[in-house]
């Protein structure tokens, strides 16, 4: 495989913060093996981890072997760079179920099975860390670090610097020594001789680099990116729910399409180079064509769809559109019947419900008593009639008129019946 320039590939696309020197010609020598870290404290990455992800999967469309490192071991400590709280400790079960689902969605990015010279690896620190005893850490790895080498690593000075009133913990204070001690392993093992990560990781990268010149006489190279931010200054990956993941069951694939939909212009045009595989050519004209109408929201369209595909399936995207059309009126009673209970109730999230027992649903409920008696959606039979007479009133996104009955055939998923007045008053009846 002919390779390509990585450096010059990410800088157009905005992600480069800091490389040492002599990386990019490194890189167009041969193949390279380059790793980036991964916490498995959780079964599921976020969104928040999709950085790191994609400068793997450049490196690999580049011609070069990445290398995803789960941290069973150095998840345990925590990283000063950022968190002040300590983690648990995982047992080993639970750490090699994370790294399976780790794995999985990393595969959607990377290549690990098709046998190339360049396919992705997957390693764990925990397999070379849980044999190492702490007087042989401190004698073969600290030994050749000085505490003045570490105490002015931006991670460190600034938990020292009274920001923080718990101080930093030993433990933490070791934390890049470790992750050190993983490049020079890498390095020996997988003769990998880059690391990357977000900038806040360029004093535990660079120790790394340090590490392998002191006790391997080598060259290791570093390249880190900017960290995402929101033009609005609001914390990128977060909604109001938390977290945006990569699983499914914790983050519909509708949600994750609406985060990605809802993204500002500014935003969009940053978003689009570093979180699609669409070429240089590509992303300029579809910003040139979204600046000449900019209400089509089109980067946010070809944004969430890029995103969605990759991380979820081209038909879970079409399910998140016909989600979202639902909204705005450009839907069936036919499309809702498609959709199962967590995306119906993603869709209507926040719409007030009425609990009804099924049996009552099955005799059959009158639409006036529905709207009104039996539900509170509207405040009486008379403003029920008033709003059938106006034609405003939908089951199901269907119009229907006084003398309507509200029965079985109507329920969504066995279970949920929709009604509306207007374009966006719902109301949920639920069959219990």
């Amino acid at each position: 495989m002919k390779l390509k320039n990585f450096v010059e590939e990410l800088q157009w696309r905005g992600m480069v913060h800091d490389v040492m020197p002599e990386t990019e010609a490194h890189l167009m020598e041969t193949m390279r093996s380059a790793y980036v870290g991964f916490d498995p404290t959780a079964d599921s990455l976020h969104i928040g981890n999709l950085v790191p992800i994609m400068l793997l999967s450049f490196y690999q469309r580049c011609g070069h072997k990445p290398v995803a490192l789960v941290g069973g071991a150095t998840g345990m400590i925590g990283d000063p760079s950022g968190k002040s709280a300590e983690r648990n400790l995982l047992d080993e079960a639970a750490l090699r179920h994370n790294q399976e689902c780790v794995k999985n969605q990393l595969s959607q990015f990377l290549d690990f099975s098709s046998g190339a010279e360049n396919q992705a690896l997957m390693v764990n620190n925990y397999d070379w860390m849980k044999e190492f005893s702490f007087l042989d850490f401190i004698r073969n790895v600290g030994k050749h670090i000085t505490v003045n080498y570490m105490m002015a690593k931006d991670s460190v000075k600034t938990r020292l610097s009274g920001e923080s009133a718990d101080g930093l913990s030993f433990t933490e204070f070791t934390y890049q020594l470790i992750q050190g001690y993983d490049f020079l392993h890498l390095y020996r093992n997988q003769n990998c001789t880059l690391q990357m990560g977000g900038s806040d990781q360029w004093g535990n990268i660079t120790t790394g680099t340090e590490l392998i010149r002191r006790i391997a006489g080598g060259k290791g190279y570093a390249l880190t990116c900017p960290l995402i931010t929101k033009s609005d200054g609001s914390k990128f990956g977060k909604s109001e729910g938390g977290n945006i993941w990569l699983d499914a069951n914790r983050t519909s694939p509708y949600k994750f399409y609406q985060y990605w939909l809802n993204t500002s212009d500014q935003d969009a045009e940053k978003y689009i180079k570093i979180f699609t595989f669409l070429d240089k050519e590509t992303i300029n004209s579809l910003v040139s064509e979204h600046k000449e109408a900019p209400h089509m929201r089109l980067l946010q369209k070809r944004l969430a769809q890029e995103v969605t595909t990759t991380v979820h399936s081209a038909e879970e995207f079409e399910k998140a559109v016909k989600a979202s059309e639902i909204l705005f009126g450009n839907s069936t009673s036919e499309d809702l019947k498609t959709f199962d209970e967590k995306i119906f109730l993603d869709i209507f999230e926040g719409v007030p419900q009425a609990e009804i027992s099924k049996e009552e649903i099955l005799q059959g409920i009158d639409i006036v008593t529905g709207l009104a008696e039996i539900t509170g959606f509207l405040k009486s039979n008379g403003e029920a009639r008033r709003a059938l007479k106006e034609n405003s009133i939908s089951v199901n996104k269907e119009k229907v008129s006084e003398g309507y009955t509200i029965s079985e055939n109507d329920l969504i998923n066995g279970q949920f019946v929709l009604l509306q007045r207007g374009k966006k008053n719902y109301f949920i009846i639920k069959a219990i």
